[in-house]
């Protein structure tokens, strides 16, 4: 096993013993090697060799053997027997919002639950209300949560899914017999999350793909198999379905299933203004079916919508929310891309809860061609996130003009903490330490229940202080796990805009957080956003992809987007919101 694989196995042996009711100090001690792995910045294959393993903070002898089983076998009698142990279903149920080892036990002691259903059951029949420490809201919040991880388990997340749909992609284009393949659906319009995959390729001779399409590897069902369409369910638990289609038809096969639903009525009833009905199969007369005159030709989609007098409406744009109105003048703006971006601002480092140092994050910045990278840990009121306190941030700022000063690297390092929003809309350090900071992300980490009213004004007078420079991940939402909290999205824009304050895309592929519906219009106002991958290792650096395919569904042009800026623009901008 790796470091970050044996990681996860001593943070689930903690989860697994605080769910049997072990002594805390117990549970805390793998949670904290959990930790220590997390952050460990050597190799672990050298620090085993030299055998000092049991040196590192939060790592003990007992536990250092554990480590070193699973590192040179891969398993763990311990781990596998504490499993067996646990009913499945009580790890199951802490996939619902507020629901963690210690209250899972409650439930299980006093209740008898075991699963989700029975968890629901006596939810519904009023006996969690009537327990101590949780009450009729907290019995309602859980009932909310297990509808929700309903609907979550039939969504997966875009970046989740894009990794599955790429290679069969790339397997369907080197296939002989396929002259041209695209995905479709709500991954090529570039949805936060995706249902299901839908793949179009044009073909002849379409047997030889549907037999290599069912036959893959990870295929663990094919649903339905036919001669022009065949679904399979993968091990990721994504199903797949492919159509194919004669190379004439591809461009309106794809239209059609790229999507949106209302997008597509929206063009019908276009075609039909013209006499004409569009569908897949291509465009033919109203009245008697036959093709379209000189419809011959499209072979493209910009074919199609140059036929139906409109410019080329991008995939992401069709959602039914005036694209075409907007096709008919040609005046759409020029959509952002991942190469406009020169750096970001909001990344983490092992100072904090990161995994990597502040020279490997300067190294990747380099290594991707960036001018600059801000480096925002967290702050104090973020506790399990080893936060930094005022001595710490000074030091890091420190440490940060040091290293631009041996100018190692070409990528400029902008120094940032990343503040907690306290409950009454303070922040979480001193004026004077965040009046030192180059720039200050101000987020919420906790006290997601307040009123929309109190969460609005809360995050308005952060947004106020005057070294706010941007606000982080605006709702918490974590897609597919966490609901956004409430607050009056348009206020906070409009505080923003007034304050001269960014409001981040964060493209943590959890996240995506401002959602796209709010852009288009937010923009239009004058509000800036810097596209931040809330990075937590160098890898992460690649999240602002993501971050870039929200942008454009928000109509965004790099204009609007402060990390597309050259660094003598950024610096200037910069220096002027610390005035």
């Amino acid at each position: 096993m790796n470091k970050k694989e044996i990681a996860e196995v001593l943070g689930e042996i903690g989860t697994l013993l605080e769910l049997k009711g072990e002594n805390p100090f117990k549970v805390r001690a793998y949670q904290n090697g959990a930790r220590a792995l997390e952050t460990l910045t050597e190799k672990l294959e050298e620090v085993i060799a030299e055998g000092r393993l049991n040196q590192i903070k939060g790592v003990g002898d007992a536990l250092a053997k554990k480590i070193i089983e699973l590192y040179e076998t891969g398993q763990l009698a311990f781990y596998e027997k504490l499993k067996a142990s646990v009913p499945e279903g009580l790890m199951e149920m802490l996939d619902i919002p507020g629901l963690g080892g210690k209250k899972i036990k409650v439930l299980h002691d006093k209740l008898g639950v075991d699963s989700i259903e029975s968890l629901e059951q006596v939810c519904r029949a009023g006996k969690v209300a009537e327990l101590a420490g949780f009450g009729t809201k907290s019995a309602e919040k859980i009932l909310k949560g297990i509808k929700n991880r309903e609907a979550y388990s039939k969504r997966h997340l875009w970046w989740n899914a894009h990794e599955v749909a790429e290679p069969i992609l790339d397997g369907l284009r080197k296939l002989p017999e396929v002259a041209r393949a695209e995905h479709a659906g709500s991954l090529r319009r570039n949805r936060e999350t995706v249902g299901d995959l839908d793949f179009i390729a044009a073909s002849d001779t379409p047997e030889p793909i549907m037999n290599w399409f069912t036959e893959q590897r990870d295929v663990a069902e094919v649903t339905a198999k036919g001669e022009t369409k065949s679904s399979i369910r993968l091990d990721s638990g994504l199903q797949a379905d492919l159509r194919i289609v004669p190379l004439k038809q591809f461009a309106f096969a794809l239209h059609h299933f790229t999507g949106s639903k209302e997008h597509n009525v929206q063009m019908r009833q276009r075609a039909l203004s013209r006499g004409l009905s569009l569908s897949e199969w291509g465009l033919s007369d109203e009245q008697d079916g036959s093709p379209a005159k000189n419809s011959e030709g499209i072979d493209s989609e910009e074919a199609l919508f140059r036929y139906l007098d409109l410019s080329f409406i991008p995939p992401e744009l069709r959602e039914g929310l005036g694209e075409i109105e907007v096709a008919e003048n040609g005046d759409f703006p020029d959509l952002v891309k991942t190469e406009n971006l020169r750096g970001c601002f909001h990344n983490h480092t092992n100072a904090s809860d990161g995994i990597n140092t502040l020279e490997e994050m300067a190294q990747a910045a380099q290594s991707l061609g960036w001018e600059y990278l801000g480096l925002a840990d967290h702050s104090k009121a973020s506790f399990q996130a080893n936060g930094l306190n005022e001595e710490r941030v000074i030091q890091q700022i420190d440490d940060i003009r040091k290293l631009n000063e041996t100018g190692k690297y070409t990528a400029k390092l902008f120094s940032g903490i990343e503040c907690d929003i306290l409950t009454d809309g303070s922040l979480d350090l001193s004026d004077d330490v965040l009046g030192k900071l180059d720039y200050v992300v101000v987020s919420i980490h906790a006290s997601f229940t307040q009123p929309k009213d109190k969460m609005t004004a809360r995050i308005i007078r952060a947004i106020e202080h005057p070294s706010t420079t941007m606000l982080g991940h605006l709702t918490g939402r974590l897609l597919l796990a966490r609901e956004a909290y409430e607050v009056d999205v348009e206020k906070v824009v409009d505080a923003a805009i007034a304050n001269d304050v960014v409001i981040e895309i964060n493209a943590n592929p959890h996240r995506l957080d401002m959602d796209w519906r709010h852009w288009r219009k937010a923009a239009a106002k004058g509000l800036l956003t810097s596209i931040n991958p809330d990075a937590h290792s160098t890898d992460h650096l690649e999240f602002v992809d993501a971050g870039v395919r929200i942008a454009r569904k928000g109509w965004l042009s790099p204009e609007s987007i402060i990390n597309t800026w050259p660094l003598k623009k950024v610096e200037k901008f910069i220096k002027n919101r610390k005035r």
